[in-house]
């Protein structure tokens, strides 16, 4: 056998291994995104029916503070006191820290404790804890070796993500992206495409709904409108900074000032009952999709955006469950539409481009918010978005929702700086 008959038989082995390697994946995630479809579509009912209850049943908020001791309870009995929340799923990725199937079901009642008696949180959070630790356990079962259980595991956090929130294309990138910023793992990507256009595909069989927005009025691009929109982002960058600081700090000092998690979370419970009922509305109770969509359609009260700022902060700081990046597009797209009004620009465009450069801000994603803008948007406004996404994802800085994401390259020189740490 001459030297080039070697060469290619060996090119046939090594695209033999690769169509192997393929055809595994695709099973793989084919299997993790139809768990994670029926598992997002069962979280998406019930947090669809607390919600109606909810707001059927208004003085039912007055059981919040039970209903944290609850969920404090739930997870000290499953050994969990020391949860870290999306945290724990970000690091499990790219270290040897494991993740436990028991996760999910506690993070799936929890929430919908949270939500039924009015907690100020999103649903994103708990869908990537739920597609995390599944993508782990169904990785787990196939005997996967260490570096393919972290891509279950980010195929697993695409997969619920894009049941939930009907964005299969921003949550294939951000499973990739949210990791270590400035690193994406492209090994992920065929798993994470697939196990999230299953999952949505499942989602949407049992009738969940995509979420999609339209912009009231998109202003022509000219110079005047370019300057307004990169004041807007300036403003949504340091917004950004100030949710991560208050979400953290929240966690901190109420665990400084009140040590006991049960009588911290009653406490506070109790807390977020009296604000609850001094603003006289069910706004900031659970998500406020129907907050954000207002505020898209040019609608806003001049409170809301601190007000929801630190019902969330108190909520998921004490131990209540749920999530932050939908509180971040809440927060976003409230001070969008404010500035807007303030700036005489397109309150719809600005709350639109406050919605995508705050998310962007807090969890340091450049292209999934670009991605997400799409798939939220349409095209409207693209350009607009993109100015906000870029100009947030500079001026944030370092900070993050997550302490377990490291920023890999700086954002400010074209410099691989491995060890800088988000605040």
């Amino acid at each position: 056998m001459n030297d080039k008959t070697e060469v290619f038989y060996d090119e046939i082995e090594k695209q033999s291994k690769r169509l192997l390697g393929f055809l595994k994946w695709v099973l793989i995630a084919g299997i993790i995104g139809a768990a994670l479809g029926l598992v997002g579509m069962a979280f998406y009912y019930g947090l669809q029916f607390v919600t109606d209850f909810r707001n059927a049943n208004p003085l039912i908020i007055l059981g919040l503070p039970i209903g944290g001791l609850a969920i404090i309870f739930l997870y000290h009995i499953s050994n969990r006191d020391d949860d870290h929340g999306t945290n724990s799923v970000i690091a499990a990725v790219r270290s040897e820290e494991k993740l436990r199937f028991r996760t999910a079901p506690l993070i799936f009642v929890s929430s919908l404790i949270t939500h039924l008696f009015g907690g100020s949180a999103g649903r994103e959070g708990a869908a990537l804890q739920m597609g995390g630790s599944i993508g782990n356990g169904i990785g787990k079962w196939f005997r996967l070796n260490e570096k393919d259980m972290h891509v279950a595991v980010m195929c697993g956090m695409s997969a619920c993500f894009a049941a939930v929130f009907g964005t299969p294309i921003a949550a294939t990138f951000f499973a990739m992206e949210v990791v270590s910023v400035g690193i994406m793992y492209y090994s992920a990507l065929v798993p994470c495409v697939f196990s999230s256009l299953i999952a949505i595909e499942i989602a949407k069989l049992f009738g969940v709904k995509s979420e999609s927005f339209s912009i009231v009025s998109v202003p022509n691009f000219s110079a005047e409108s370019v300057s307004k929109i990169v004041l807007v982002s300036i403003l949504c960058a340091a917004l950004s900074i100030l949710f991560c600081v208050s979400m953290h700090a929240a966690s901190k000092y109420t665990k400084k000032w009140v040590p006991n998690a049960y009588l911290r979370i009653f406490l506070f419970g109790i807390l977020i009952v009296i604000i609850q009922f001094l603003t006289g509305t069910t706004d900031y109770m659970g998500a406020g999709m129907d907050v954000i969509e207002r505020a898209i359609d040019g609608e806003v009260n001049g409170e809301a955006v601190l007000l929801k700022l630190v019902l969330t902060a108190i909520t998921l700081g004490v131990g209540f469950k749920g999530g932050e990046i939908v509180p971040s597009f809440f927060v976003g797209a409230t001070f969008g539409c404010l500035l807007g009004h303030a700036l005489g620009i397109s309150p719809s465009m600005c709350a639109a481009i406050g919605m995508i450069a705050v998310f962007c801000g807090v969890t340091n994603s450049p292209v999934t918010s670009v991605l997400l803008g799409f798939e939220l948007f349409g095209m409207d406004g693209i350009n607009f978005i993109l100015i906000g996404v870029a100009v947030s994802y500079m001026l944030s800085g370092y900070y993050s929702l997550y302490n377990s994401q490291k920023i890999m390259y700086s954002k400010f020189d074209a410099e691989y700086r491995g060890n800088i740490w988000n605040k």
